[in-house]
């Protein structure tokens, strides 16, 4: 990104080319910025180009956003690419993501499709050894049951845990020792949830895997450091989506969470994305092992009927 700066030339007036204008004005026009003179006897002021790479942008960056066929995923893999990230969505719905890839070439963005069962340990190694060099990992893959604790069974309480959790460590695992053995650095973004940080009643199983996804940010900043590999979590708060819209239906869930934070509405995947992107580029590079509410203020704030 390129930005006007002003020189202060002092003394005799710039050379001058042989149609008459300043040198220094032509090479300025041929990087396609603004000639401006301002001219106080012999000083003159011109501006001059100064190059300073955008922070925010993932250009030249492979991102693998698994998760990545609705919801939270999807918008964070959409964000990503337009960001300049190579993009690669992945999930068990392969055909789903091909829809989304092949649209977002055709707005001019890099990206492709991958097929990931996050509950096959022998497809997620076999996925990362096909998959390019990484940069970036982002892991939003999840699912939920909601139901009393003592009535989960086996196969269910194994199913979120392999999903949200196993799946999820065998990944970065594979990711983050070809991120280290690169040696170029990397980002991990941890989506998590308000149950990293909270306890809601009949989410035992699903809080089990979030809470250890705050625990896995943390220890693999802790170690990964030293490697350039900044690793963060995001926890999102009441955000819509597929998994838990008809929970949302009742009105008075709405009234309910008037009362409880500062935002009175649902979050939506689009309030995720921008955050996860920033986690993502080499302005985030001294932020690491962070657990970062995006919550519309549940875990801060709460709302009372008292008026001044």
């Amino acid at each position: 990104m390129c930005r006007p700066a002003y020189r202060l030339l002092t003394g005799a007036a710039p050379k001058q080319s042989r149609a008459g204008s300043h040198l220094g004005a032509d090479s300025i026009a041929a990087n396609h910025v603004d000639r401006v003179f301002l001219h106080e006897g012999e000083q003159e002021l011109y501006p001059i180009v100064v190059s300073r790479p955008n922070p925010f942008s993932l250009e030249g960056k492979t991102a693998l956003i698994n998760g990545a066929s609705r919801g939270i995923g999807l918008a964070i893999a959409r964000e990503a690419a337009a960001a300049g990230a190579r993009a690669i969505l992945a999930s068990r719905s392969l055909e789903q993501l091909e829809k989304h890839a092949h649209q977002l070439r055709g707005e001019g963005l890099k990206a492709e499709a991958m097929k990931l069962d996050m509950a096959d340990p022998a497809g997620i190694e076999s996925a990362v050894n096909k998959a390019p060099d990484i940069d970036i990992l982002i892991n939003v893959a999840g699912t939920n049951i909601r139901k009393k604790f003592q009535d989960y069974t086996q196969q269910e309480y194994e199913h979120v845990l392999q999903t949200n959790l196993h799946g999820i460590v065998r990944l970065t695992q594979l990711a983050g020792t070809r991120m280290i053995e690169r040696g170029q650095g990397g980002k991990v973004v941890n989506i998590g949830s308000l149950m990293s940080v909270r306890g809601l009643p009949f989410l035992t199983v699903y809080a089990i895997t979030k809470s250890a996804l705050a625990g896995l940010t943390r220890v693999l900043a802790a170690e990964w450091g030293r490697h350039n590999i900044q690793v963060n979590c995001i926890a999102p708060g009441f955000i819509l989506t597929d998994l838990n819209r008809k929970m949302w239906e009742p009105q008075f869930m709405k009234d309910w969470l008037k009362g409880v934070q500062a935002s009175p509405r649902t979050g939506t995947p689009e309030d995720i994305a921008p955050l996860a992107v920033f986690l993502s580029s080499r302005g985030a590079d001294y932020i690491t092992g962070q657990v970062i509410a995006v919550d519309g203020g549940y875990t801060t704030t709460a709302v009372w009927p008292f008026e001044a």
